[in-house]
């Protein structure tokens, strides 16, 4: 455990500053690799566009050079222009014919720019131009307003293609040639009329221009390295993590079971005082005014001696259980199991007041004397001839409460007279009884009916002690459920008022009725 954490802190030390680096480069690289690609695409594209128009002044210097210099220095006379020049020894071409000439030479090389000129009214006797659908929707727009640009792009995924289209407009020489001209096929031309277009088309493929945004290409493939290093390393952090999570859980298994199982050795409120850090595990004590509870089984020994080591097992962890929930339930505090002896005290560490804890104590007793008849009867009819009796004293006084021992190993109990005395009392109780002492017995004398026994002296009491022997209840416990059992050679009575039947109760009267009667008729003088 301590390995794993150890490592996962080390990785976290690591993976802090390579991610403040990583973001630092990522916000820095971004705009540092666009404004390089931008750079090198600008002069890609300046050196491409300064390529192409060298080029096309050489197509225009050489045409010129050969088709109208070189025609007009062999020339024997008058030089004339003309649209068939080739067939006029010293013509050269006129205007329209140089534009479909250069057009030709310029759109032979295998460049980037292409030049067309073009009409749908060519000359007679001369071949017809052929129109794709841009270029006849382009002439017949620019003659519906010429002074409106004809634009198109197109392409694929990997190429763009752009036509940009322009009017060719005619102008007076225009008008008064083509008027007159026997080949022209239309002679009323006017001055702004359109006679056809002049395009230019420029293509640019897009893979060309890839390697153009290198610098973003090894950006982006570093911020990919970058997350695929970032996503391992929190995978591998996670993996720790869940590791580390896991065995947490294992230990806290442990742990768990390890505190059920020593929670089977404490009492409940001693139990959830130290887990819940109320109280330290230390050697220190208090004095506080308790009401202490000590019970005892009658005649154990003998018991002991006539049943089986298991049974008598069995039996006595069943009546520690019994009382033990019974103790719980009235909130008291378990302090240990003395061979068949319990000793319980109210008090500490929770308390509800010296009155109030004194009341509870009794009400306790009660239950428990009334549980333990309950018991009786089932054992009877499991085969204990002579099931469990017990007598209990209670005492209210001062002790010293707390944890005794060493620093290896301490117990949560209670020391002083006063638990002492609870024991005598314990002892000086009937079978099924309760004994108090006058300090427990002024503060629940509301609750039972009690007559007091010859005083006692005790060790470490200077004061003379007078027992208390509960008679009887009154109010809250008179209304409990009652139970009468009784058993002697010849006499087995066990009756649970409260649980008989309204049937029941009818066969219970004619049957205790018929027992008085034999039990009259018995005890009468026999007559002769």
């Amino acid at each position: 455990m301590a390995g794993l954490r150890e490592q996962i802190a080390r990785e976290q030390r690591t993976m802090g500053p390579l991610l403040v680096a990583a973001v630092v480069v990522g916000l820095i690289g971004l705009p540092v690799a666009a404004w390089l690609d931008l750079r090198d695409l600008s002069e890609r594209m300046l050196r491409t566009q300064a390529s192409e128009i060298s080029r096309i002044i050489d197509d225009m210097r050489g045409f010129y050079g050969s088709d109208v210099v070189g025609r007009v220095l062999k020339a024997d006379g008058a030089v004339t222009a003309t649209h068939n020049y080739r067939d006029v020894p010293g013509a050269i071409p006129i205007p329209a014919t140089l534009s479909i000439e250069l057009g030709k030479r310029i759109s032979a090389h295998d460049g980037s720019v292409k030049y067309r000129f073009v009409s749908d009214l060519p000359f007679k006797g001369r071949e017809p131009h052929q129109l794709d659908t841009f270029e006849r929707n382009a002439i017949s727009a620019f003659r519906a307003n010429p002074s409106e640009p004809i634009i198109e792009a197109s392409g694929s995924l990997l190429d763009r293609h752009v036509r940009a289209a322009a009017p060719v407009v005619m102008g007076q020489v225009c008008v008064n040639c083509h008027n007159s001209h026997p080949d022209s096929p239309k002679t009323d031309w006017k001055v702004g009329d359109v006679r056809g277009i002049q395009e230019i088309s420029v293509a640019q493929p897009i893979g060309a221009n890839v390697l153009s945004f290198k610098y973003l290409l090894l950006y982006f493939g570093f911020a990919a390295a970058a997350g695929l290093t970032f996503i391992f390393l929190q995978r591998r952090q996670s993996a720790l993590v869940h590791g580390m999570n896991t065995e947490l859980a294992e230990a806290n298994d442990f742990l768990a079971a390890i505190s059920l199982k020593i929670a089977k050795y404490l009492s409940p409120q001693i139990y959830k005082s130290i887990f819940s850090g109320q109280k330290d595990v230390t050697i220190a004590t208090e004095r506080k005014k308790l009401t202490i509870f000590f019970s005892d089984i009658k005649d154990f020994t003998a018991i002991a001696e006539r049943l089986q080591p298991e049974d008598l097992t069995a039996l006595l962890n069943e009546y520690f259980t019994e009382m033990s929930m019974i103790a719980l339930k009235h909130e008291a505090t378990v302090d240990k199991f003395i061979g068949d002896a319990l000793l319980v005290f109210f008090g500490d560490p929770e308390t509800k007041g010296v009155e109030e804890d004194a009341r509870a104590c009794l009400r306790m007793a009660v239950d428990m004397q009334r549980r333990l008849e309950q018991l009786n009867r089932l054992w009877r009819d499991r085969g204990i001839e002579q099931p469990f009796r017990a007598r209990m004293g209670i005492n209210t006084g001062y002790c010293n409460v707390g944890n005794f021992g060493s620093d290896d190993r301490m117990d949560y109990t209670i020391i002083g007279a006063e638990a002492n005395l609870a024991a005598r009392l314990q002892s000086i109780a009937e079978p099924g009884g309760i004994c108090l002492s006058y300090e427990t017995y002024a503060l629940v004398r509301d609750l039972v009916r009690a007559r007091p026994l010859a005083p006692i002296a005790m060790k470490g009491i200077s004061r003379e002690v007078v027992p208390y022997e509960v008679e009887g209840l009154l109010g809250e416990l008179a209304q409990r459920p009652q139970v009468i059992s009784e058993h002697a050679t010849g006499l087995d009575l066990f009756l649970d008022v409260e649980a008989i039947d309204e049937n029941g109760v009818e066969r219970a009267k004619k049957r205790l009725s018929e027992a008085l009667l034999a039990l009259t008729a018995r005890s009468k003088p026999a007559t002769f």
